[in-house]
């Protein structure tokens, strides 16, 4: 199953169509997203009984992220050991965890403005909580998963390494800088959810290429070891970290500017496409304005 949001409605694939929950099932669940996750044993059962034709055809560039509205949102520093000495850092024995602000969300395709300073790329494997979590152990862990989706954690870097500590959480939580999508694809739909191959594309060259085996920390490992100190909620979600190949760990340090096209995939869950501009105008997504050459590509 795979789970869009379409301008604040929940809709599902089913086929080559998109249908909306809220309609398809007579008003049994919310055409809220978000919502559905407090729900999602349930929801998927009844959408494994849906018929496979039929249904309402949307334009794919009116996609917003697929939970745009977490309690918590969990972000994994270092956890790919190349990106780790790329980054000139010792492989952690613990995990780094981070956030990124809710107001930094946007969905998988349209523009994203640029502030001052150097703006980085970094594609990751997004994990999407699907029932409440504490305390479970790592074989356990991917049943409580609702599905996977596809992320950028975008870093403004001289904002980052400014002061006396690190503000990754601040540096990482710009207006656009958590572009999520193009949709929540459940476990069964994703092959191996363990080894995925990974991706980001720069203006159609390949700077990012790996495989989410490579994990320092797996999915499953993360929730277990974050699931002792906190509860994990339905729809909270997971950065889990990206592979090496970022700007900052280049010779020369190589940045996003303006015009700058990002492509970031992951097998089996999906593709987004962003194109940089200036800070103004703001990041687009839903129904806002685009170019005819910003869409999203589902699947």
């Amino acid at each position: 199953m795979r789970l869009y949001n379409v301008a604040g409605r929940a809709l599902i694939a089913s086929a080559d169509r998109l249908v909306d929950v809220a309609e398809a099932s007579t008003g049994r669940f919310t055409s809220d997203p978000q919502a559905l996750y407090e729900r999602w044993d349930e929801f998927r059962d009844w959408a494994a009984g849906l018929p496979a034709d039929g249904g309402l055809v949307v334009d794919p560039a009116c996609l917003s992220a697929p939970t745009p509205r977490p309690r918590q949102v969990f972000a994994i520093g270092l956890n790919y050991v190349d990106h780790a000495g790329e980054s000139g850092f010792a492989v952690p024995s613990e995990p780094v965890v981070f956030t990124k602000f809710l107001s930094s969300f946007t969905g998988p395709a349209g523009w994203i403005g640029l502030p001052p300073g150097n703006v980085d790329w970094e594609v990751e494997l997004v994990a999407v909580i699907g029932r409440t979590a504490s305390g479970v152990s790592e074989d356990r862990a991917w049943s409580h998963v609702a599905g996977l989706t596809v992320g950028q954690d975008l870093s403004e870097r001289a904002s980052q390494l400014s002061g006396p500590a690190p503000q990754f959480s601040l540096a990482k939580s710009f207006p656009g800088f958590t572009p999520l999508g193009p949709a929540v694809v459940s476990l069964d739909e994703v092959g191996d959810p363990d080894d995925l191959a990974i991706e980001c594309r720069v203006n159609g060259e390949t700077v990012q290429s790996g495989r989410t085996s490579d994990m320092v920390f797996p999915v499953p490992e993360l929730i277990a070891r974050l699931s002792r100190v906190v509860t994990l909620l339905p729809g909270d979600v997971i950065l889990t970290g990206t592979p090496p190949g970022v700007g900052m760990g280049r010779t020369p340090a190589r940045y996003l500017q303006p015009g700058d096209v990002v492509e970031s995939r992951i097998e089996g869950v999906g593709q987004m496409r962003h194109c940089m501009v200036e800070s103004a105008p703001p990041v687009q997504d839903a129904a806002g304005v685009r170019g005819d050459d910003e869409v999203a590509v589902i699947g």
